[in-house]
């Protein structure tokens, strides 16, 4: 692998200019995983009172990467980006969600732009090809009362593998695999970075909106999320959560949670996983 195919500061710092980005990217070989690396280092400058917003975390290879619930990431060496920035938004927890959904619509428009792909999320963390999960992201925030100290965003995109292990074969995939070519992980992380720059802007307009009701302020964003996804409406679903349970989805509420019509009544998902299921011509949900 030559320098210009690494994620280094040099090579993305031009290509992510006037972002928050800019000059805040910093880059290892090898780490146990991004976010834990962001987090220790948030950690230490609180000792000095110096912790830029922006700061970008990039590895080549990540040991012990993670996704949402405690499950690992496979994060095969010079393969993939694995990435985590550190942000300091001005919201209360309530809101931390739409850090998640603005990632995710973030990652789509980057993947579109180099690739060409179209691709779906998979409320709230997740984006598919084909229904093959290629990209997770996990948010981790920090808080302090009733508001966000920090929020830690670590993205994972499977870019240029060629292969899985067994147990992963069936449910992941790579933009190298769905396209049959390798694609430069260079300008697919700058790309990301100035899509999460403009989301996060978004998010910023929202937050400082006039008016103070999640039904006006995060309107924009959460229909561009539910347009985004075709598991925002009409998609029958199994959740992970509560004892588990099916139903229809339903949309997104006004803080960005996802509704799922049951035969109960409409539920709203927390922090459950959310999968598909066949749909039956008696489908209801239950």
């Amino acid at each position: 692998m030559s320098l210009r195919d690494l994620l280094l500061p040099e090579n993305l710092n031009p290509l992510v200019r006037n972002t928050i980005f800019s000059g805040h990217i910093l880059h290892w070989l090898e780490v146990e995983s991004t976010n834990l690396l962001a987090a220790q280092a948030v950690a230490a400058s609180r000792q000095t009172d110096h912790s830029p917003e922006g700061e970008v975390f990039l590895a080549e290879e990540q040991t012990a990467g993670r996704g949402r619930g405690n499950h690992a990431w496979y994060s095969e060496r010079g393969a993939g980006i694995y990435c985590s920035v550190v942000l300091r938004p001005p919201i209360t927890p309530a809101d931390a969600l739409w850090l998640s959904l603005i990632a995710g619509v973030a990652v789509q428009d980057a993947v579109k732009e180099v690739t060409g792909l179209h691709t779906d999320i998979r409320w709230p963390n997740d984006l598919l090809i084909n229904e093959k999960k290629f990209c997770g992201i996990l948010a981790e925030v920090s808080t302090e009362g009733n508001r966000v100290n920090h929020a830690v965003i670590g993205i994972g995109i499977n870019v240029n593998h060629q292969a899985f292990p067994e147990d992963l074969r069936r449910v992941a995939t790579s933009l190298r695999l769905e396209t049959e070519r390798e694609w430069s992980r260079v300008e697919l992380t700058a790309a990301l970075l100035k899509s999460l720059d403009r989301e996060y802007r978004g998010l910023m307009r929202a937050v400082n909106h006039p008016v103070k009701t999640p039904a006006v302020q995060f309107a924009p964003i959460l229909k561009r999320v539910e347009a985004r996804s075709s598991y925002a409406h009409g998609k029958l679903v199994h959740v992970n959560e509560d004892g588990g349970y099916s139903g229809i989805t339903d949309g997104l509420d006004p803080r960005g949670f996802l509704r799922v019509r049951t035969e109960q009544g409409l539920r709203m998902v927390i922090s459950g996983s959310v999968r598909p299921l066949s749909r039956r011509s008696d489908a209801a949900g239950r």
